[in-house]
């Protein structure tokens, strides 16, 4: 029997062999008598021995130290005699060093009946280690419920463990051979494979990739995480994909809850910047309207009861009655004939007792249609043919949340949805319930507000003087604007005196609302019944000082001029006012310096009079501070503009009439605070020619 060393290079490559490869498996064959007659590269690697070393050798004596030599003697003489033996021996390295190795043995018989001995044999550390591998391997695909499947280069399953044959619905046996989108047709499988092919191009794994579909496990879509990496052999040959699934539905719900909650807190914080602006009872509402499209519905409307419109008051609405409301703002997140189907704004609109709105502020309670069918789309429009419109835009969930305000219902905030699939929710109707009160706050304040401002205007005006009669050799106009927000404490007045002169006062309590009207009349009284004294008005100015000591917290501003036009004379006195404006008759101009700084109610400071002459044609203006500042320029320049206004005025010769109209528009169309505004010009009482 001769002896052969294998794997020579005889000019065969052999495909890579995986597990083999690992292992590094070493054959050995020992003739009957215990020689070496055959020995593979791997036992070279193994043992340290080269073929020439090995061939010829009795196994026992170079390979087994001597105190292993009779057992190894036994196992041999047992194998020789045709049983098998499996385990670990441990043999001699060529360097001296013992290594534990792993035997598969077994007889053969050459040609010639000869018994022979055959050994593979690995290193046993090896074997542990590949042994441990596989069963975490397999425990990990088999037992992990993360979906495991491994395809070919063809994009083909080849495999798939427990948990992918769950997410699938369907058992490996059924997809081998087979690709994604023919066993998952409802899944995104064009981008699934495209991703595959991307990996295995590249070599660059993907992580967490979003795929949203059904398997036919399923019977609603489910949002799936995927991650895809090559496999590569040790030379770096491509063999296929792996992929790894995990089923991420709840935690794509629960995050969109929570972009759902962060939305609504936008929404409430939207609101609570953009409500409220004004006390402008519409404007409220329009921004209400604004603020619910489109984040919480495609089509908002806001309904407040006609008596908090007109009355400013708030009224039950008692079972079987029906309500009238008055519509107040419309607003839509997209064009659509929706919009037509609510009520008109500005119009009055009367709904019965069974209607949703009714229902709504009667109970003081939301009222949620999750699904709007034909019966109940005729209890929310307000007739037929806003029903069929409503139907056609694809009105399908509606929602009716009562404005409350301080225990009042004062309107409702009617939602729709049409191009939004989703019905509203529970949800929904907390968050409409949130902008609801808050903007009822805001809705209240406007009626509280549009109640006193009207009863503040009412008492100014019942307090301002009529018309000026005509008096001695004058010519007078006056204006009053009361604010487009809150009424102030403006008043002017025109007194007859005796010898032919008059009395010209403006001022300006400091303060808003009914107590500066209140306070404004007090003063205006006291003019009145001052000046029949006749006092200089240094001296009228001293007595209405005290009158606004007595009243409190009261702080005035006031300019008092008397005009002689026989005289052609004016004597002024101010308290802490605005300088007043005269235009000569050539057309100069001049701001009278009238001393006295103080306003009314800082008390124990007197007060002057100062002279001016007036000719005939001379035009003298006296102002509240309303008609000059503005918040865009300095109060001079409003100053030098009404100046030049009046000069020009002067100079056209312009009736008074006309000039004032031309001062209000010019210096302040849209008022934020009252102005007051008396124009006097002197006539000339030169004889007419005979």
């Amino acid at each position: 029997m001769h002896g052969y060393a294998t794997g020579e290079d005889d000019g065969i490559t052999a495909a890579p062999g995986g597990l083999l490869d690992q292992l590094q498996v070493a054959a050995v064959v020992l003739d009957s008598d215990g020689r070496i007659v055959l020995w593979s590269p791997e036992a070279e690697q193994l043992l340290g021995y080269r073929a020439h070393e090995a061939l010829g050798h009795r196994a026992d004596d170079l390979l087994v130290s001597p105190e292993n030599r009779q057992r190894a003697r036994d196992l041999f003489a047992q194998v020789r005699s045709g049983a098998r033996w499996a385990g670990v021996f441990p043999l001699q390295h060529r360097d001296g060093s013992e290594r534990s190795v792993e035997f598969r043995t077994m007889r053969l018989r050459d040609s010639e009946g000869q018994a022979h001995l055959l050994g593979l044999a690995t290193d046993a550390t090896t074997v542990r280690r590949v042994e441990r591998d596989l069963a975490l391997s397999h425990s990990l695909v088999h037992q992990t419920p993360v979906g495991i499947a491994v395809f070919d280069t063809d994009l083909r399953w080849v495999g798939v463990n427990p948990a992918m044959e769950r997410m699938n619905g369907l058992p490996e046996e059924a997809v081998l051979g087979r690709r994604v989108r023919e066993m998952l047709p409802d899944l995104d499988t064009e981008a699934v494979e495209a991703r595959m092919r991307l990996v295995l191009a590249s070599g660059r794994s993907l992580l967490d990739e979003l795929t949203v579909g059904r398997t036919p496990a399923d019977k609603e879509d489910r949002a799936y995480s995927e991650s895809y990496h090559r496999i590569e052999d040790a030379d770096g040959r491509v063999l296929g994909l792996a992929m790894a699934v995990i089923d991420v539905t709840e935690r794509q719900q629960a995050a969109a809850e929570i972009a759902q909650a962060r939305e609504r807190l936008s929404v409430i914080a939207d609101a609570g910047v953009r409500i409220g602006t004004t006390l402008d009872l519409q404007q409220t509402a329009r921004e209400l309207a604004d603020v619910a499209v489109p984040q919480l519905a495609d089509l908002a409307a806001v309904d407040v009861l006609e008596s908090v419109v007109t009355h400013g008051t708030t009224a039950s609405v008692s079972p079987d009655a029906y309500a009238e409301f008055r519509a107040l703002a419309v607003a839509a997140g997209y064009l659509t004939d929706a919009i037509h189907a609510a009520d008109p704004v500005g119009e009055l609109a009367t709904y019965g007792s069974t209607r949703i709105i009714t229902e709504c502020v009667r109970e003081a309670r939301p009222i949620l249609v999750e699904h709007v069918d034909s019966g109940m789309m005729r209890r929310i429009a307000r007739d037929s043919h806003a029903a069929q419109t409503l139907r056609t835009a694809g009105v399908h969930s509606y929602l009716a949340v009562p404005l409350v305000a301080r225990g009042e219902v004062l309107g409702t905030l009617s939602l729709y949805r049409t191009v939004n699939s989703r019905p509203f929710d529970e949800q929904d109707r907390v968050l409409a319930s949130e902008l609801a009160a808050r903007a009822a706050i805001s809705v209240d304040n406007a009626r509280l507000y549009g109640r006193e401002r009207s009863a503040a205007l009412t008492l100014q005006r019942s307090l301002l003087p009529p018309a000026p009669v005509d008096h001695e050799g004058l010519d007078i106009a006056f204006r009053y604007l009361p604010a487009l927000s809150e009424v102030g404490g403006d008043w002017y007045d025109v007194l007859h005196l005796s010898g032919g002169r008059t009395g010209l006062i403006v001022g300006d309590v400091m303060g808003k609302g009914v107590q500066a009207a209140a306070v404004m009349g007090q003063l205006s009284t006291a003019t009145r019944a001052l000046a029949r004294l006749d006092p200089s008005p240094a001296e009228l100015m001293h007595h209405l000082d005290d009158i606004a000591s007595s009243l409190g917290d009261t702080i005035a501003t006031c300019v008092y001029a008397v005009c002689d036009p026989r005289e052609g004379t004016c004597e002024l006195s101010s308290a802490g006012h605005l300088p007043p404006v005269l235009i000569r008759p050539d057309g100069g101009a001049e701001l009278l310096e009238v001393p006295g700084g103080v306003p009314l109610g800082v008390g124990g400071i007197p007060f002057a009079t100062m002279e001016q002459e007036m000719p005939p044609g001379s035009l003298l203006a006296l102002y509240t501070d309303g008609l000059v500042e503005n918040r865009a320029e300095s109060i001079d320049t409003a100053l030098d503009a009404m100046t030049r206004l009046l000069q020009q005025a002067q100079r056209s010769r312009h009736s008074l009439e006309k000039t004032s109209d031309t001062l209000i528009s010019a210096l302040h169309p849209e008022p934020d605070d009252d102005v007051a505004l008396l124009l006097v010009r002197t006539l000339d009482r030169s004889p007419a020619p005979g």
